[in-house]
């Protein structure tokens, strides 16, 4: 399979971004990739080859970093499509949330920028579940696409803060200086799934701790989840849907599932894997108190009142896509590349 367009991946080296790649490989596109350094591209090839990929005639790579402009029209050159996917990652929470938040506002622009200059027919950009369903506080309504996150909500982290801010930014510009640039987004909720590399997404960490056994009690928590094989899916399918154009997409399997939930099915799935694994529940109330003393706990409190009652439907009915994998499916992998990659320590 060959197509004569090129896409442009940005941030490469992550989860979300080198399964795109690997897709867009198997389809027959030739892609370019941003990576903030060039010494990274062993790590991608290694990925791609942990995918099944055995040519890497059609990727190229390009060095370009969010918070900089240098090297970003380079990299749109001569592309049909950019696949926006990187996004500022902080390691620990910074105690400015401007460091989180212009990085991410900042190099949507300049991806943007870059793309309308060069000619680009589409943008698809990950945003996520946090910039649209974070301020809908009725459970019995349904959470759409046309809902957006209040960046000022009380409680509101400074990454979902930083995905809303960039998401709106991103709308403001294609409407008031896209030119004919158009513009998708995906909204994922949490993405677990196949990792390609050791380097495991910052939300496998809920699971690691279920998994090493520091997390003695489990807290009460829902989430919508999606598999990051149908994340990538659904950002090719929205590159090249014509219905696509300015339209936003939530991305889950469907259908929410609590944290004590996951515990008890791993156990049941993966008893070997899990032996450390609490099925113990932790009051709702615990919780909050111990949030008024422990960031981390702050956070989970927060999430405890997200209400996760949202849907699909967008994604398959204008998309024609179809999930590949359950919530239940989903986790199961992320543990399985666990063990694969050793990195339950």
């Amino acid at each position: 399979m060959e197509n004569k367009e090129t896409v442009l991946v940005t941030g490469g080296t992550g989860f979300v971004g080198v399964h795109c790649i690997l897709q867009l490989l198997q389809k027959g596109y030739k892609v370019k990739t941003t990576v903030r350094n060039l010494k990274r591209k062993d790590e991608v090839f290694e990925m791609l080859k942990n995918g099944g990929i055995t040519s890497f005639d059609n990727l190229t790579f390009v060095s370009a970093d969010l918070t900089k402009d240098d090297n970003w029209n380079q990299a749109v050159k001569g592309c049909t499509y950019v696949l926006h996917v990187a996004s500022p990652i902080f390691l620990a929470l910074p105690k400015d949330e401007n460091e989180m938040i212009r990085p991410a506002v900042d190099g949507a622009l300049r991806v943007l920028k870059a793309a309308r200059n060069a000619g680009v027919k589409r943008v698809v950009m990950t945003s996520n579940f946090g910039a649209v369903g974070y301020s809908h506080k009725d459970p019995s309504t349904q959470i759409t696409e046309t809902d957006w996150t209040d960046p000022n909500e009380k409680g509101l982290s400074s990454y979902n803060k930083s995905k809303v801010l960039a998401e709106k930014a991103a709308w403001d510009f294609i409407k008031n200086e896209g030119g004919n640039l158009e513009l998708a987004t995906i909204n994922p909720t949490a993405i677990f799934g196949p990792s390609l590399g050791k380097d495991l997404s910052s939300g496998f960490e809920l699971l690691r701790n279920l998994l090493n056994g520091s997390m003695k009690a489990v807290p009460n928590l829902y989430m919508n989840i999606i598999d990051v094989r149908d994340v990538a899916d659904l950002h090719i399918r929205a590159m090249t849907n014509p219905n696509a154009k300015g339209q936003r997409f939530l991305a889950l399997a469907g259908g929410k599932m609590s944290l004590p939930e996951i515990a008890v099915y791993l156990k049941e799935k993966m008893p070997e894997a899990t032996k450390n694994v609490s099925t113990k529940k932790v009051p709702d109330w615990v919780v909050k108190i111990g949030g008024l003393f422990s960031p981390r706990l702050k956070n989970v409190a927060s999430m405890l009142k997200t209400n996760r009652n949202t849907s699909n439907e967008k994604a398959k009915r204008v998309l024609g896509w179809k999930p590949i994998a359950t919530n239940e499916e989903a986790v199961v992998e992320s543990v399985k590349s666990m063990l694969k990659f050793e990195n339950l320590k």
